[in-house]
């Protein structure tokens, strides 16, 4: 039976909530209000940890200065975040257990309800072609217009895109053994689907079902 590792990325192969920092990033760059952005990123944050984002309007905020400076100014960005911010926080535990999957022949994808062009790169840093992120619509002079393309991958919308990404495959829930880790309490519906649910790095919440089920704990961050 085919197997495939599922990985969560922000607080589970990084320390870190890479679109946090990336708008952390952009506001250092003088791209945002400095007061209001601040406000704004942490409330959305909290919002995330208390499961009651708002995906949609998030990435309309998350999205703004990007399409202010422009696709190609955001991209010339990026490549100094990865290296400033990114390429220090890829720890070397996180990175062998990605790649323990990889060397046992296992299919390895990054499952994040952080947008694709935040994390392409950092899937690439990891040595992982098959991303599922949230995908930024474009107009048609290939810019950012702050909406989702698509299903977003963000809560149950990620089990609707890897059931997706399986039928492309000719393949489904049944015909492979799957593992999931991830830290967040928002991916429970995908958790509960998989063969193996990993709570690895979990919240306070997560950590709770994971005990009461006696699912697989990990901590790759000390």
């Amino acid at each position: 039976m085919k197997k495939v590792a599922l990985f969560d990325l922000d607080y589970t192969l990084i320390p870190m909530d890479s679109d946090y920092q990336w708008g952390e990033f952009t506001l250092a760059l003088g791209w945002c209000d400095g007061e209001d952005f601040k406000r704004r990123n942490a409330q959305y944050y909290e919002d995330y940890k208390a499961g009651t984002l708002d995906i949609h309007d998030y990435v309309r905020f998350a999205t703004r200065a990007m399409r202010t400076q422009g696709a190609e100014k955001s991209a010339q960005a990026h490549a100094r975040y990865m290296q400033t911010i990114i390429g220090t926080a890829i720890q070397p535990k996180a990175l062998a257990l990605v790649q323990a999957h990889q060397a046992a022949g296992d299919e390895v994808v990054i499952v994040t309800a952080t947008n694709e062009f935040v994390t392409r790169p950092i899937a690439t840093a990891f040595g992982v072609k098959e991303l599922i992120a949230i995908e930024l619509a474009r107009d048609a002079q290939g810019e950012f217009t702050g909406e989702i393309a698509g299903t977003p991958s963000f809560r149950e919308g990620k089990v609707a895109r890897v059931q997706a990404w399986l039928a492309a495959r000719q393949l489904d829930w049944h015909s492979v053994e799957t593992v999931f880790y991830s830290d967040s309490i928002n991916d429970l519906p995908l958790l509960e689907k998989v063969t193996h649910p990993v709570a690895t790095n979990p919240d306070a919440a997560l950590r709770a079902i994971a005990k009461e089920r006696q699912w697989r704990i990990l901590e790759l961050f000390t």
